[in-house]
């Protein structure tokens, strides 16, 4: 078959480039996915605190929605009470002893608060108001226990006590996701 102008010369285009494939530039799209990853990696990312734990602590639930803030953290375990890792106390003899406060974690909070930066220009009180201990403990530990390490916090001038929990759905958000 004989073609002509045009058709003659598509024609032997076709016949030219038949066995070349098309190439595609991976370099430069893989530079385009590494930096989407970097952005997505810096700016969709929320800042996560993360608690010292145990697994002997099993948290109770809350709808708090406050965070935690960085704070001298106090753990209270089945058998032990912990500062910084270290038992300040055993949880059968702070139980059994009639007194409201701990001895050993009052002296070893009170040596935490005098090894915290120092704060210029402030008062007494307002330094005290801006210490903040947060007590993590089991969901099944008896509530005359925080008692008594929340007592001692407080007598070893720390102003602000928190109690770390896990956040549970609120009953609005959970009403809200039925209905839909």
């Amino acid at each position: 078959m004989m073609y002509m102008g045009r058709a003659a010369r598509m024609q032997r285009h076709h016949k030219r480039h038949k066995g070349a494939a098309a190439v595609i530039n991976l370099v430069s799209m893989i530079d385009m996915l590494t930096v989407l990853v970097f952005f997505l990696l810096v700016y969709s990312t929320e800042v996560v605190e993360v608690l010292p734990s145990t697994k002997e602590v099993q948290l109770p639930e809350s709808t708090a929605e406050a965070k935690f803030h960085e704070a001298v953290v106090v753990i209270i375990t089945e058998h032990d009470i912990l500062l910084k890792g270290k038992s300040v106390g055993r949880v059968d003899d702070v139980i059994a002893n009639e007194g409201v406060l701990i001895p050993a974690l009052e002296s070893a909070l009170e040596a935490e608060a005098n090894g915290m930066l120092r704060q210029a220009g402030l008062t007494e009180e307002e330094k005290i108001a801006n210490r903040e201990v947060t007590i993590i403990a089991d969901k099944e530990l008896p509530f005359k226990l925080l008692k008594k390490v929340m007592a001692t916090s407080t007598a070893a001038s720390y102003g602000q006590l928190s109690l770390a929990v896990l956040q549970k759905a609120s009953d609005l958000a959970v009403a809200s996701v039925a209905s839909n």
